[in-house]
């Protein structure tokens, strides 16, 4: 899930968790008398809001915390979203403005003593035709670490990462057509260790034993540079129904750019939503990473499988990919249902890739269109990895 639409759903979980859903009106659509958000968000397009986090990623045994967020509209921005969101006669128009830029600040607490503090901003600018996205923060995380590809510790290994991060991306849309190119940045200051220095003992197999215990016990910096090219021609920025988002980027990392290791990452990315008929649709992702080193990488900066009801950092290898399908059935207006199944694999040879071990996961869920003039859905899945069942609050497509 992107920056924005973590916002997004942090935004109705509040609401959905706060008394003001008491207030006679503001929470019932004029165009079916049921529940639905869009007036509040309409008439609260800008200004500060206070929203919780929730978090339930097996990796980090769930967690809370907080996010203060900060709207950005010019007047006559803020005229004319509110005169489109307050026309309750039209259902369509909202989808076609542009969210308004927004800040954000961050902080929140895990079940495995996991902490992080933040902020970010996410900025449109000449009629979306440029597009920023950038954040930045410190983070003390406690996560298992099960091994690089197909190299596999004898038993699962806590690692604690404290990291300094900062990362930006400037996109700016090529003429009249759906194509984004722009510059992009990622920095990480990171000191690694491990929960009990003595887990390394024996925990490797030989081969990789020095090697491996350099990369965990380590400070260490990653920064590289590069492009992002996007095409995006889905017709909604929150829950797309129709249309395909292709992003692809690529970024040199090097000690000229103060990295203390050089690689090359490539990150490719396609997303395809496909209307069947009136009631059914689908929704298809293909994702392929890789990290191009001749050593080892730090566990975070490995790419690592990222599915429904597998762990966060599960899976990693210095080439992974891994493909989604999703079945949509719209039981009326306002409810619908999904199905959803996937596999990935991770390993660090791009030639082994074929014979590494694939990870399935499977599931099912449902949205609610909880903001009729944004578009905009809201639900949980639940899904079943290779080792967890795990359920997830879900913003519109989960991709």
């Amino acid at each position: 899930m992107t920056l924005f639409k973590k916002i997004a759903a942090s935004i109705l979980m509040s609401l959905l968790s706060t008394n003001v859903l008491a207030s006679s009106g503001i929470f019932t659509d004029q165009l079916d008398g049921q529940f639905d958000a869009s007036r509040y968000l309409s008439e609260n397009a800008y200004g500060f809001l206070p929203v919780p986090i929730i978090i339930t990623d097996p990796a980090v045994e769930g967690g809370l915390g907080m996010m203060g967020l900060f709207f950005h509209e010019s007047e006559e921005e803020q005229a004319a979203r509110l005169k489109t969101m307050q026309d309750e006669s039209n259902d369509k128009a909202a989808k076609s403005l542009l969210p308004p830029s927004v800040s954000v600040a961050f902080a929140a607490y895990t079940g495995n003593d996991s902490y992080l503090i933040g902020g970010g901003h996410l900025g449109f600018f000449n009629q979306g035709r440029i597009r920023y996205m950038g954040a930045g923060g410190y983070g003390d995380m406690n996560i298992d670490f099960y091994g690089f590809g197909d190299i596999i510790l004898n038993k699962p290994l806590e690692i604690k990462t404290q990291a300094s991060v900062i990362m930006q991306t400037v996109k700016f849309k090529l003429a009249d057509s759906n194509f984004y190119l722009g510059p992009t940045h990622r920095y990480i200051d990171a000191q690694i260790s491990p929960s009990n220095i003595n887990d390394l003992v024996g925990n490797f197999p030989p081969e990789y034993q020095e090697a491996l215990t350099n990369v965990l016990t380590r400070n260490i910096t990653t920064s590289g540079a590069g492009f992002t090219l996007e095409y995006d021609s889905r017709d909604n920025f929150f829950s797309p129904t129709d249309g395909l988002k292709y992003e692809l980027n690529y970024l040199w990392f090097d000690k000229a750019l103060g990295s203390d290791v050089d690689y090359h990452l490539t990150e490719l990315t396609a997303l395809h939503y496909f209307k069947l008929s009136k009631q059914w649709r689908t929704a298809f992702r293909v994702e392929a990473n890789y990290a191009n080193s001749d050593g080892f990488l730090p566990p975070y900066a490995t790419p690592s499988i990222s599915m429904r009801g597998i762990p966060m950092a599960r899976y990693q290898g210095q080439s992974v990919a891994m493909s989604e399908l999703e079945l949509i059935y719209k039981i009326n207006f306002r409810w619908e249902v999904n199905a959803f199944a996937g596999i990935g694999k991770a390993t660090n040879k791009f030639s082994d890739f074929s014979a590494s071990p694939s990870r399935v996961s499977k599931g099912a869920g449902f949205r609610y269109l909880v903001a009729r003039r944004y578009g905009f859905n809201m639900g949980i899945d639940i899904a079943q990895g290779p080792e967890d069942t795990v359920f997830y609050i879900q913003a519109g497509s989960a991709w």
